[in-house]
Formats: structure tokens, C-alpha cells, sequence
């Protein structure tokens, strides 16, 4: 499949499965994440405290982990999307410390008409994995992906 290759709504069926590529949670990412969002709690930011807690040590943050799973989607074959919809029972089930490695898992569980007959929704359950094969964060996304043409 092609780069340029993208998966319409009648190319993929419920079961359909992907894995993305992996990327390591840095130091820099959560720093740089603070930043942007504001999020200064202690659990990212300041180890001494951090080393205090269940964790042991400073985790990213768990919209930093989901922001960059949205990023890792892009490493699996690519749909023919019109838009991201939403997060349905979205849970954060575990800590990305820095020097984790994620990578995420879609699963296609639904495929729904559309009131117009040129696109469709996808519902697919992602999972969020650490280098472990631990699930961190999972729930499900929904997309609204092109038709083809008749």
C-alpha cells in the first residue's frame, strides 16, 4: 500500500486491526507540554515530590500521552478522514514515565451510515501500550471517513 494510499469507508470491516510505530516519552516532551498547557502539577515536574507518590517518579501527563497517540495514528495505513469526532470511554489506566516507549493498537468494532451518502463512521477501539505490552490508555475513537465515489 502506498503512502498516498487512503482507506475509504467500504475497504475496512469490524475486526479490521492496525498497530502504529513506537516513540519514547521524553524528558523534553513534558517539560514542553508544561508549558504549552499550563499543567504544572508536581507529578510532571518536580522529582523530589514525584519520588514521594505510588509512582516513584515523575510521569508525563496523560493528555500529553494521548496527544502524542493522536500523532502515532498517522503511522498506520491512513483512512480517508473528514473529521476526528471523539473520544468515547476514554480511561487513563496506567503512568508513562519518561523514557517510556508507546505505541498504540486500533481495532474497528462499528461502521455506521451517515445521513449523507458520501461518508461514514468508523468506531474503533484504541489501546494505548507501554514497551511492556502494558495498556495505559484505551477507549475509543470515533472517525468520519469518506465514501468512495459511485
Amino acid at each position: 500500500m502506498s503512502v498516498d494510499t487512503k482507506l475509504f469507508w467500504e475497504d475496512l470491516e469490524v475486526g479490521a486491526e492496525h498497530q502504529s510505530t513506537a516513540r519514547t516519552m521524553t524528558e523534553a516532551d513534558i517539560v514542553n507540554f508544561a508549558g504549552l498547557s499550563g499543567d504544572f502539577n508536581n507529578m510532571h515536574i518536580d522529582e523530589e515530590f514525584a519520588k514521594k507518590t505510588v509512582f516513584g517518579t515523575r510521569i508525563a501527563h496523560g493528555v500529553l500521552t494521548l496527544s502524542i497517540s493522536t500523532g502515532l495514528w498517522f503511522t498506520m495505513p491512513r483512512l480517508a478522514t473528514v473529521a476526528f469526532m471523539g473520544l468515547e470511554d476514554w480511561r487513563f489506566t496506567g503512568a508513562v514515565k519518561p523514557g517510556d516507549t508507546i505505541y498504540i493498537t486500533r481495532n474497528l468494532v462499528e461502521k455506521k451510515e451517515h445521513k449523507r451518502p458520501n461518508m461514514g463512521f468508523f468506531t474503533f477501539e484504541v489501546n494505548v501500550h507501554n514497551q511492556n505490552d502494558e495498556i495505559v490508555q484505551k477507549g475509543k475513537w470515533v472517525i468520519l471517513v469518506n465514501r468512495k465515489e459511485s
